[in-house]
């Protein structure tokens, strides 16, 4: 699949590189990065890419121009387009799934106090990575990417089936070796050979940690908890 990132700092996006998993996505084929830097489509000799919001207010907008340039420089028919802002519905692990069977993702970064609100007529969908505000869209952009990178095919299949907000549920505990670390000990269970019973306190463990941790994510359970299937 092919990712475009629209932003005014694209200088941001270096760090990509050195993120093993989004590296190996790219280095293997299974990802094509495409980093767009929206103040190449500023036009006039002050190439302005912001202007002071009308009606007056602090800050300064992106100009619905500039953006809309550089939106119809690379979207295609097939284009999913997604503009990253606080107004967004939750990014969620269900979201990242639907991504990775796109062909090609285009993530619209905001900046200083946002995009020209008619930019919200030509996108397909608004994202937020969370309830707060950050200085801009580019974080959120890394972070789709790095999601979506884990589930092209850089991870075994097996390992990313256990992971939190896999089924709804966060993670059971981990742990390694050494089996005693100054009298804190793994639970006897995982160095018991017994699968089974392996398999049952870590779902046990994943029940236990949701519910004290994150219980509105047991609300939409396929499968209710403690039912036994």
């Amino acid at each position: 699949m092919r990712i475009s990132i629209l932003s005014i700092f694209p200088e941001i996006f270096s760090c990509l590189s050195a993120i093993p998993v989004v590296k190996r996505a790219v280095d293997r084929g299974l990802i094509e990065l495409e980093i767009v830097d929206m103040k190449n489509y500023a036009r006039g000799s002050f190439r302005r890419i912001d202007d002071s919001p009308c009606g007056g207010g602090p800050g300064m907008i992106i100009r619905i121009d500039v953006v809309m340039a550089a939106l119809n420089a690379v979207r295609k028919e097939n284009s999913l387009v997604v503009l990253l802002t606080p107004k967004g519905r939750p990014y969620t692990q269900k979201k990242a799934h639907e991504f990775v069977q796109t062909d090609h993702l285009i993530l619209i970064c905001g900046h200083y106090e946002g995009i020209d609100a008619r930019i919200e007529k030509h996108v397909d969908l608004m994202l937020s990575v969370g309830d707060y505000v950050l200085s801009g869209g580019e974080v959120p952009a890394i972070t789709v990417t790095d999601s979506i990178a884990r589930l092209v095919g850089t991870i075994r299949t097996e390992s990313l089936l256990e992971e939190s907000h896999e089924g709804r549920l966060l993670e059971y505990p981990q742990y390694t070796k050494p089996a005693d670390y100054n009298g804190d000990k793994v639970p006897d269970v995982l160095l018991s050979g017994n699968h089974a019973e392996i398999e049952k306190w870590r779902r046990e463990m994943a029940e236990k940690i949701t519910r004290e941790l994150r219980p509105d994510l047991l609300d939409s359970l396929e499968v209710p908890v403690g039912s036994g299937n």
